[in-house]
């Protein structure tokens, strides 16, 4: 990070140009409409892993820095308030896959609705990647997205599989009359 030009000169920082002159209010309403972060969260996220360190973000610097980093953010904010805004981002991020995993896994989605799923949710990242600047190679693109389809395609799989074995266990202990038990034996 010492020899980065944007270090010595945070004006050389060349993200979120294209919404250079947009009110955060403004930029924040269209983040709501498409994602569970907010301007805050998006901008100090993107930073933070832009001025990472072997030793973690440059917390004091983006804070410091803020408002010539990001043209809708007007001050300045701690290492306390930018580090508090990357863990909402983790926070929301993790929430976010958590229930979109539940979805794939108790079998409300098909493999199909699946697909289309992920086709919009990476429609609606790479639109965000470029407006905040970022470029990501187009093989790139193609390899994630390909991973990703591979990974949720096993995951539906593996959930349809799983639910027939629940449906055909509750079909044998209805026709036995066994009811399930814990390890201990005990009735559920």
């Amino acid at each position: 990070m010492g020899d980065d030009p944007c270090r010595q000169d945070p004006n050389k920082y060349r993200k979120f140009k294209k919404v250079d002159g947009a009110t955060y209010h403004r930029v924040n309403q269209f983040l709501r409409k498409r994602t569970y972060i907010t301007a805050r969260e998006w901008a100090l996220a993107r930073l933070c892993t832009d001025f990472r360190t072997r030793s973690g973000a440059e917390m004091t610097y983006i804070g410091a820095h803020l408002p010539e980093l990001v043209p809708f953010m007007h001050d300045v904010y701690t290492p306390q308030a930018v580090n508090q805004a990357r863990n909402s981002f983790k926070k929301k991020v993790n929430k976010a896959g958590a229930t979109f995993f539940y979805g794939a896994m108790c079998g409300f989605f098909t493999t199909d609705e699946l697909d289309d799923l992920l086709f919009e949710a990476s429609e609606v990242a790479r639109f965000l990647l470029e407006v905040e600047g970022t470029t990501l190679d187009i093989d790139e693109e193609i390899d994630i997205e390909d991973r990703i389809t591979k990974v949720m395609r096993g995951v539906g799989v593996a959930a349809k599989s799983i639910l027939r074995e629940r449906a055909a266990l509750e079909l044998k202990t209805e026709e036995t009359g066994d009811e399930k038990s814990d390890e201990k034996g005990e009735p559920l």
